[in-house]
């Protein structure tokens, strides 16, 4: 997504963070255009008068190497309010003479914070609370705050949680308020944005939708572009986008990898050819998929050879097309986090996507990644005002790489078919139960482990299957879903009862952090 340079903004100064552009995902909630720059390449003099305020990142480096960030320092120099968020709030205070020291405690989790004084920035944080829960992810802290600078909220661990100088318009704090599990997060960057930067509300849903398909439009030019579409969400969005962007040059190409939900390859072909009449070529890779994949356990080699096997199927029918100069894909923001980062910040690479990590060095095609820089929650509204149904709009997401990934170890036929089953009966249940819509994302896996059982008197040792439901806002953070113990038992019983290779289920109560929403 290209930025607009006549829009007041918040600029976002990315150090790294995980959570980056979850501060910007935050902000554009709250209807302001906010952009994110690397803190390499922003420099003083690109401080303009469109630029209402500054959100300094989190990051996974420390401040004692602050000489080394090739970061200017001028930069919150220029009067422009400045919040600091974790790493963001440590630069501050060392910048203006404070002290930051690695802490005796690390605080990773939720933790409370306790009012000390009033500021704007935590105006109707507490109400009639004595504290709040706030997401701490830190190992250093300020220990000592520079001149003029006041504490307005204080941990257990961390007596400088939440400062400010009001006079040269810094605030800072210790944890990250973008995080769903921040207590009132969302009013604490409101009452940066609103109160303390005074803008006022220039972004929607529809303006990203006039700006994308304008954007979509000046990269492709009169170009023909090949479209992957799965079905999903993501990959919808994107070929309905550039349907209004640049129509009869569009091409969508569905590849059965042998690897998707149970009948799902019948579903996109009805969906997109039959009823939304999109120019879709169906493409039967199943054998193809399979044999490549065969004796492969290690899912980054896993990721890998789907995302080259992916590009060569484009590329070949790219040929019969003729003038194919672009490949589109519906890569999310998340999937970039995870595999590098888009701003050449320090970002911890988590894991690739098939999509963006798995894909080759060399391509024939260029990439139009339009929703590159949006979250899930984004896409679905994008959806919505591109004239998706809502059926398509609220399919739970489903990654690329397919069951693949939700089968650790070896990958063979039987497992397949046996995962497909199983899956399709979760998922079923969710619907008949009225669930499917109240959970963010839900599978079925199969575990690389056989245990033994009792079936009709006899023995059994067969396959663990595992069951993952999640809520979630952003995919960035998520929990797992509560179900009722009825309903474990129920799907439980209707999975080792009707599907031979099954013969225990287990449920996966596991957060993100610490783990991921999928197993590889």
């Amino acid at each position: 997504m290209s930025l607009d340079q006549n829009l007041n903004k918040i600029l976002i100064v990315d150090f790294g963070s995980q959570f980056t552009q979850l501060i910007a995902r935050r902000v554009r909630e709250l209807g302001i255009f906010s952009e994110i720059v690397s803190h390499k390449k922003i420099k003083s003099k690109n401080i303009n008068h469109t630029i209402k305020g500054i959100i300094l990142s989190g990051g996974p480096l420390n401040v004692y190497q602050i000489n080394k960030y090739s970061f200017d320092k001028k930069i919150i120099q220029k009067g422009v309010p400045v919040l600091g968020i974790c790493f963001g709030h440590q630069i501050i205070s060392k910048l203006n003479g404070g002290k930051v020291k690695q802490s005796k405690h690390r605080e990773f989790g939720l933790a409370n914070i306790t009012k000390k004084n009033n500021s704007l920035l935590i105006k109707n944080l507490f109400k009639t609370k004595k504290s709040i829960k706030v997401w701490m992810s830190h190992a250093d802290q300020v220990s000592k705050l520079p001149k003029n600078f006041k504490v307005i909220a204080s941990s257990q661990n961390s007596k400088f949680a939440v400062v400010e100088n009001k006079f040269k318009n810094y605030y800072g704090v210790q944890f990250h308020p973008e995080v769903t599990h921040t207590e009132n997060g969302k009013k604490l960057i409101s009452n940066f944005i609103f109160l303390i930067c005074k803008m006022r509300k220039n972004w929607s849903s529809k303006d990203q939708k006039i700006k994308l398909i304008k954007d979509a439009r000046q990269m492709v030019g009169n170009n023909k572009v090949i479209c992957a579409l799965s079905g999903g969400v993501d990959s919808s969005v994107v070929a309905q986008l550039l349907n209004k962007a640049i129509g009869k040059n569009l091409h969508c190409i569905f590849v059965n990898t042998g690897l998707l939900r149970k009948d799902e390859e019948k579903q996109v072909v009805a969906t997109f050819k039959k009823k939304l009449k999109i120019n879709l070529t169906y493409v039967n890779a199943e054998k193809e998929f399979l044999r490549k994949l065969s004796n492969i356990s290690d899912p980054e080699k896993k990721r890998k050879i789907i995302g080259n096997l992916f590009i060569k199927i484009f590329e070949r029918y790219a040929k019969k097309i003729k003038n194919v100069k672009f490949l589109a894909q519906g890569t999310l923001y998340p999937d970039l986090i995870e595999s590098k980062s888009v701003t050449g910040s320090q970002t911890s690479k988590i894991k690739s996507h098939h999509n963006v990590g798995g894909l080759p060095k060399k391509m024939k095609l260029k990439l139009v990644e339009p929703l590159k820089f949006l979250f899930k929650d984004e896409v679905r509204k994008l959806g919505l005002e591109l004239n998706l149904s809502k059926e398509i709009i609220s399919r739970h997401p489903f990654p690329g790489p397919g069951l693949a990934i939700r089968m650790p170890g070896i990958i063979t036929k039987e497992k397949i078919n046996i995962l497909k089953e199983a899956d399709h009966y979760f998922i079923q249940a969710l619907r008949d139960h009225n669930l499917y819509h109240k959970i963010w994302q839900a599978y079925a896996a199969l575990l690389p482990v056989k245990t033994v059982g009792v079936m009709g008197d006899n023995r059994t040792y067969e396959y663990l299957c595992l069951l993952r439901a999640i809520t979630s806002e952003d995919g960035m953070t998520a929990d797992f879903y509560e179900f009722k113990k009825s309903f474990i038992q129920e799907i439980s019983n209707k999975i080792v009862n009707s599907i031979r290779g099954i013969n225990r289920v287990v449920y996966d109560i596991t957060s993100k952090p610490p783990s991921t929403i999928e197993l590889e």
